[in-house]
């Protein structure tokens, strides 16, 4: 982890969160406060790349903006894309046609 300052976080969950952040201790032999901080790091990183793939999903990003938000470059959120298999380029049959001509004839 960077060095940040850390700022103290209260929280209330459940028995079963806890168990599994127990166990993760144990396995890691880290400290709780340690593994709850990765566990957050590794949950925001990914709710950052699954609200990214979901807006560009649905067409409410740019796919540039979409890589940003996910904080990926252009390639790491390329690869992404294509392991969860996104649709996200929508092109009508006739703009495809349109491209196929264009690409051709340059």
């Amino acid at each position: 982890m960077n060095c940040l300052t850390l700022k103290p976080l209260a929280v209330r969950i459940p028995e079963e969160i806890e168990k599994e952040i127990l166990e993760v201790v144990e396995r890691e032999k880290l400290d709780k406060a340690t593994v709850v901080r990765t566990l957050l790091e590794i949950g925001i990183t990914e709710w950052r790349k699954q609200t990214a793939l979901e807006l560009l999903r649905d067409g409410k990003v740019t796919f540039a903006k979409a890589a940003e938000m996910a904080k990926l470059s252009l390639w790491e959120f390329a690869d992404l894309v294509k392991q969860r298999n996104i649709e996200w380029v929508r092109y009508t049959p006739e703009e495809i046609e349109r491209e196929a001509r264009e690409a051709s004839a340059a």
